[in-house]
């Protein structure tokens, strides 16, 4: 038992993980390297009266490889306009969720991006290689410490699409704050399914609107999504969902108040088309910063209802509440 949890948490503490946001759910993010873009990449419509835009020197397509425990991607940036990136500058945060909105359309920027959920794998790898040792990690029935750290995944692998917008959130004269955000579309596709750290044969596409991006100063960090999209299955034992989800974290370098600052919280929804619930999830998390890291344990539940599944695949989930343990080091 030990030893199996003992390799899940340490792949999960050595890997550099996507900045407080690994997918805790289904369905991939093709946005999370948004630091990674470069400036004169891409654009969105013309930014506002009394905006400025960052000069570029001609669009240039770019490709960007990321390592995370949960979340490992590669990703090819194509412009699809030579404009530069409009700048929003410094805005409050409820400023900065809303600064894509009037920009959503027309799309010019395309992302493609291939990914794999590691910890997920390891999962699986660890009930079907070695079932004693992952059947002698439930520390009670219903409750394995292996599926705590590798639940919330419904994927080993995916293929994206995003079609969308970007702005800038760099503020003029300093090179100490940056940021951007994204806008637009994901369309994502894989052929199998996790179900209790077994792999099930599911050809399966996804579809989701998502409003994501981050943000850097000498103080703080922070960090957001949200989304709302729908799932296929091709697996009639798999029930197809549309769901909706929202991810808020900050990391505090000067500290703060200790339920607010250095603090993050997950949830998402899932629900049949037929309005039933299939399952709930909640992550809170705490975070420790390290010069320019963040140590972070997040803790949560996943509520299954059992809807999720019908025929071969309807079997009772072990536990109506399953615990959710993420350790991980964010950069």
């Amino acid at each position: 038992m030990r030893s199996v949890a003992a390799v899940l948490v340490a792949a999960a503490l050595a890997a550099p993980a996507r900045a407080a946001d690994e997918r805790p759910a289904p369905g991939i993010d093709p946005l999370a390297t948004a630091t990674t873009v470069d400036p004169s990449l891409a654009a969105t419509a013309l930014a506002p009266a009394g905006a400025e835009s960052e000069p570029g020197d001609g669009a240039r397509t770019s490709f960007s490889l990321e390592f995370g425990a949960y979340y490992t991607s590669a990703g090819l940036y194509v412009p699809l306009t030579r404009d530069p990136i409009p700048n929003v500058g410094e805005k409050t945060e409820l400023e900065l969720y809303w600064a894509l909105l009037p920009r959503s359309f027309p799309p010019r920027f395309l992302v493609v991006e291939a990914s794999v959920n590691p910890m997920p794998c390891l999962g699986l790898l660890a009930r079907a290689q070695a079932a004693e040792v992952y059947d002698a990690s439930a520390v009670y029935p219903g409750m394995n410490l292996v599926r705590a750290v590798t639940a919330g995944f419904e994927e080993p692998w995916a293929v994206s699409l995003f079609l969308g917008n970007v702005v800038d959130f760099d503020v003029a004269g300093r090179k100490d704050t940056e940021g951007k955000g994204y806008f637009g579309g994901v369309l994502s596709a894989g052929n199998w399914h996790l179900k209790d750290n077994v792999l099930v044969d599911d050809p399966w596409v996804e579809a989701e609107a998502k409003l994501k991006g981050d943000r850097r100063s000498p103080v703080k960090k922070l960090s957001w999504s949200f989304r709302v999209g729908t799932k296929l299955h091709g697996n009639p034992d798999v029930v197809s969902s549309v769901y909706v989800g929202i991810r808020r974290s900050r990391v505090d370098y000067a500290g703060g108040s200790f339920l607010v600052a250095n603090s993050g919280v997950e949830w998402r929804l899932d629900l049949g088309f037929d309005g039933a619930v299939q399952h709930q999830i909640l992550l809170v998390d705490k975070k420790w910063p390290l010069r320019s890291a963040a140590f972070s344990v997040a803790v949560g539940l996943l509520w299954d209802r059992g809807t999720q599944y019908r025929g071969a695949l309807a079997t009772p989930p072990p536990r109506a509440l399953q615990l959710l343990l993420r350790p991980n080091v964010e950069f």
